[in-house]
């Protein structure tokens, strides 16, 4: 029974085998085009590991020819080509180039670049575009998967840009400070550093010390920190600006007083220390100047000076010319009175004007008043008080003048005569004039006796021009006998004149 069994399988499994055998030639063989990711090719696809932002993949294609699909070896011969499009399923996490590629030979082995984008996985595959060749390709070895993974964490890098320690900056231009991140992972990025306080006996005024810092910590948590410290400096001077003089000179350039020069002062640094500032004259003189000097907070300086400043604050100096103050001169030689005005300074403006009063005879006084100079300075009266006085030569005959003893009889009129140099009017006594007073007799004295004497019922004046003399007739008293007299005589002039006299009975 087993032989028999025997026999009966072994004439089926050589049909089987016939069959198989039969079989084989209809079977087609398709060359295959595979990547180069590793050593074998088969309907697994391979992985190909990238990493964000790191490095560009790549691998080869190649072709193995699998004889039995209409030709045998390799079916790209005699010119014929195979056209193939490659593509990315995900091309946010890769993209791969070139997206078309000809095969001629099975010698080419052209290269596919597969550049890493974002975070994921992606399937690179291969479909037929054309074929010409007369055989078939089983491009399924191309395909791959390309996981792009998130790159290891690396420290981020961080610098102050826009300033640069140690260095001083003009204040108002002082550079924008930047924080500036070099990161591998997160990317690069720019941000405003932050700013301390200045610090520094100016620092209220803009001036001093200055740290700019950054900190930076990336989404790994890693941390970077740098700084930058810098001065703030001013070395620009102040402005200053002429504002005007107080008060202002007057309309010849003169001031009579103290003058006061003010200035303007700014300063777009640190600020000047005085918004204003002034100068004051006080001193006589021409052409003077001042000079006013701005300061700013940090000590630097700006001056300016004015010049053509002129302060008179003396009056002119006024006199009386011609007559002296005090002094008698005659009627009819009385020197012309005049009036002398002089500045020494700003000069004469206007002359003093003169003015006389009194007289014709007896005190005059000459003023002298309404000098300015031009500094609008006037000038004080000058005064000179003088006197005229008529000419005078004495009691003339028959008195005879002191110190001689005139004797006459009691009751007479005695004839008093005089000259005062022309007839100068009957008005020239002053009143209560002549008068007369008991005295004590000098019995030393010279006597001489009045050799004329005239009728009179009183006492009279009279101007006798032919002989140019005045004759006052002095009607005397007969109780006056046996006395001594003085008859005083005072001119409207102001002048006394006496003579004495003995009464006989």
């Amino acid at each position: 029974m087993k032989q028999i069994t025997s026999l009966f399988i072994r004439p089926m499994q050589r049909l089987a085998i016939l069959v198989l055998m039969l079989a084989l030639p209809l079977i087609v063989f398709a060359d295959d085009v595979s990547n180069n990711l590793d050593l074998s090719v088969d309907a697994v696809a391979e992985v190909m590991p990238l990493v964000q932002g790191g490095p560009n993949g790549s691998t080869q294609l190649y072709v193995v020819p699998r004889n039995g699909d209409g030709k045998n070896g390799c079916n790209l011969t005699g010119g014929s080509s195979l056209v193939i499009s490659v593509n990315s399923s995900n091309t946010s996490a890769a993209t791969v180039s070139p997206a078309s590629i000809t095969l001629t030979s099975c010698g080419d082995t052209p290269t596919l670049t597969i550049v890493p984008v974002g975070l994921g996985s992606t399937t690179i595959s291969a479909s037929q575009v054309s074929n010409n060749t007369g055989g078939t390709f089983n491009l399924a070895p191309v395909t791959f998967t390309v996981n792009v993974a998130p790159p290891p964490n690396t420290p981020p890098s961080i610098s102050v840009t826009g300033v640069t320690g140690g260095v001083s900056y003009e204040i108002g231009s002082v550079p924008t400070a930047v924080c500036a991140v070099v990161d591998a992972e997160d990317g690069n990025i720019t941000f405003p550093a932050t700013l301390t306080a200045l610090t520094g006996p100016l620092a209220s005024f803009g001036l001093g010390t200055q740290t700019a810092s950054c900190s930076y910590t990336d989404g790994g948590g890693l941390t970077a920190s740098a700084a930058e410290t810098y001065g703030i400096v001013d070395t620009i001077a102040p402005s200053i600006a002429f504002v005007n003089t107080t008060p202002a000179a007057n309309g010849n350039g003169w001031n009579n007083s103290d003058v006061t020069v003010n200035w303007s002062c700014s300063d777009s640094g640190s600020g000047a220390v005085a918004a204003s500032i002034s100068q004051t004259l006080s001193s006589e003189g021409a052409n003077q100047s001042a000079t006013g000097t701005c300061e700013d907070h940090a000590g630097n300086l700006a001056s300016d000076t004015q010049s053509g400043i002129n302060i008179d604050k003396t009056a002119p100096a006024v006199a009386v010319t011609g007559v002296t103050n005090g002094a008698s001169y005659i009627l009819g030689s009385v020197p012309a009175a005049g009036c002398s005005t002089t500045d020494a300074l700003s000069g004469v403006a206007a002359t003093a004007s003169l003015s006389l009063s009194g007289g014709p005879v007896g005190s005059v006084t000459a003023a002298c008043s309404g000098a300015t100079d031009n500094a609008d300075n006037a000038s004080a009266s000058s005064t000179a008080t003088y006197s005229v006085i008529y000419s005078w030569s004495g009691f003339l005959k028959p008195v005879d003048n002191l110190p001689t003893l005139n004797q006459a009889k009691a009751g007479s009129a005695i004839p008093v005569k005089f000259s005062l140099a022309g007839n100068q009017g009957l008005s020239i006594f002053m009143a209560g004039y002549p008068a007369s007073q008991k005295i004590n007799c000098d019995s030393a004295a010279a006597v001489d006796t009045i050799e004329e004497t005239v009728n009179a019922g009183s006492s009279s004046l009279s101007y006798d021009a032919t002989a140019d003399q005045y004759n006052y007739v002095w009607k005397t008293d007969k109780a006056w006998g046996g006395t001594c007299r003085q008859l005083t005589v005072r001119l409207i002039d102001g002048t006394t004149y006496s003579a004495i006299f003995k009464f006989t009975k």
